[in-house]
């Protein structure tokens, strides 16, 4: 191709018109994401929203053949608004931590020299360990100060994401995805303790809507700042940078968080209770939502800026934009449906009703989108993952306040944690099988089709095998 000279004087403009798109660009995306950060903080400013004027909570089932009384017995009071934000930026920090490989993924390829299939065992293998120690952590949360068990993860998982700064090889990246995968197990059972506590029915809509933000914003915070530090500084600096900053995060979470009063008294072992879960049939149908819900989340995650940079030939700003804008998407989503079925429950409508049938909109939209999506031409594609974010927001507050309300706040760790492991499931298998069908085709439409119908199925579980949302009543377990 013959390129045409271009005038000193119009090279000169042309250049100043593109640092003036960038930053317009740039100033945009601040500016969205400081108007989000001011509804949520609008949103959550009603003074009803948290149990501060409620008796204390005091919890006095019999489980597993002995008696407990939870500690968690006073409100956080005026403190709680702050221990809400704490957990929300936890999220942005978790996800960006757990998604920070796939911005760099397609530079890490290429530096240690490795095929697709390699490429999807690293972005799985984080799920490997963080699938199965959630068993354990739900159980840690429901038996010890859960302050200190969140403390000591989140210190593990941001320290790892420094040293990953610093390794070569395959073999290293591997192991610190599966420490980190250690870590990070115990957020989920850990949120879901404290807003089951804290927070009453009418209520949890928006305090999930928070941890679901959090959970999009990651990534969304990820892709658009970490896209450009990748492809400026590399993506070593980017990670250690990253890991370093994240552990700032503890010294307000020992400040502002309260502990227990007293110790728990501890049940035999942590699988204590988890048989009387595994009989529950809306157990197995939570499970069967939550991977559903997660396939295509990690798919996204993981794959989308693969997909973006060498499926659509986007380079790595382009292609953080666009991840971003996906995820943004979802966090604004979330944050509107968990209001809005907060302020329909609050009318006295049925939580079944509500909840079930946001989530199964939802998941029938994301199935939908995702079709779209790979079939799109060049001036579509995006707009269809862009509905995709969109879409996930319906589906992933009313996941976590249904279990929260099945479980109740005596099981809420428990429940949490076994769900977690099953549900999460899903993080190993969307990226391996993605490398699977990317190195078997040679193209991604397979794998965008299989995430479509298993989000599809997740809408059949929740219409056919969760039960209604009421909290279950728990008996003596033997286990």
């Amino acid at each position: 191709m013959v390129q045409l000279a271009c005038h000193p004087e119009q090279a000169y403009f042309a250049q100043r018109r593109t640092w003036a798109s960038r930053a317009l660009r740039r100033a945009l995306c601040a500016a969205l994401l400081a108007r989000l950060a001011r509804f949520l903080i609008k949103l959550h400013a009603a003074p009803n929203i948290v149990r501060a004027s409620l008796p204390p909570p005091v919890y006095n089932h019999r489980f597993s053949g002995m008696e407990a009384t939870s500690t968690y017995d006073r409100p956080m009071d005026a403190g709680t608004n702050r221990v809400l934000l704490l957990l929300g930026l936890s999220v942005v920090i978790n996800y960006i931590d757990r998604s920070n490989l796939s911005i760099a993924a397609p530079l890490i390829k290429d530096e240690i020299g490795i095929t697709a299939a390699q490429l999807g065992t690293l972005l799985s293998a984080f799920f490997w360990t963080y699938s199965v120690m959630h068993l354990v952590s739900g159980w840690l949360v429901d038996h010890f100060d859960v302050k200190w068990v969140f403390g000591l993860g989140f210190l593990a998982w941001s320290g790892t994401t420094a040293i990953t700064g610093l390794l070569h090889g395959f073999a290293a990246l591997l192991a610190a995805r599966i420490v980190l995968g250690l870590g990070e197990a115990v957020s989920f059972p850990s949120y879901g303790k404290i807003i089951c506590t804290y927070f009453d029915e009418e209520h949890r809509g928006f305090a999930n809507a928070v941890i679901v933000s959090g959970l999009a914003l990651g990534p969304a915070a990820g892709f658009m700042v970490g896209g450009s530090v990748v492809s400026r500084f590399g993506w070593r600096p980017f990670f250690i940078v990253v890991g370093v900053a994240g552990l700032l995060w503890l010294l307000p979470w020992a400040s502002w968080m309260p502990g227990r009063d007293a110790a728990l008294a501890e049940a035999p072992s942590p699988f204590s209770g988890m048989f009387a879960i595994v009989r529950r049939r809306s157990a197995w149908g939570m499970w069967i939502c939550h991977f559903a819900l997660a396939y295509p989340l990690y798919f996204l995650l993981t794959w989308l800026p693969f997909y973006l940079n060498r499926a659509r030939g986007l380079s790595l700003n382009q292609t953080a934009r666009i991840a971003a804008a996906v995820f943004l998407t979802h966090a604004t989503s979330s944050a509107v449906v968990g209001k809005l079925a907060d302020r329909w429950i609050a009318t006295g409508s049925s939580v079944t009703l509500i909840r079930k049938t946001l989530a199964v909109v939802g998941s029938i939209l994301v199935g939908l989108f995702l079709v779209a999506a790979v079939l799109a031409p060049a001036n579509l594609y995006a707009w269809m993952l862009v509905l995709v974010g969109a879409s996930m927001g319906f589906t992933g507050t009313c996941l976590y306040s249904a279990a929260q309300t099945l479980a109740g706040p005596r099981m809420a760790g428990r429940w949490t944690g076994l769900q977690q492991c099953m549900g999460n499931l899903s993080g190993a298998a969307a990226p391996a099988a993605t490398g699977f069908l990317l190195q078997r085709t040679g193209n991604f439409h397979s794998a965008f089709y299989l995430a479509a119908l298993v989000s599809v199925a997740g809408a059949f579980s929740w219409l056919v095998v969760v039960g209604p949302l009421q909290t279950l009543q728990w008996k003596d377990d033997p286990a």
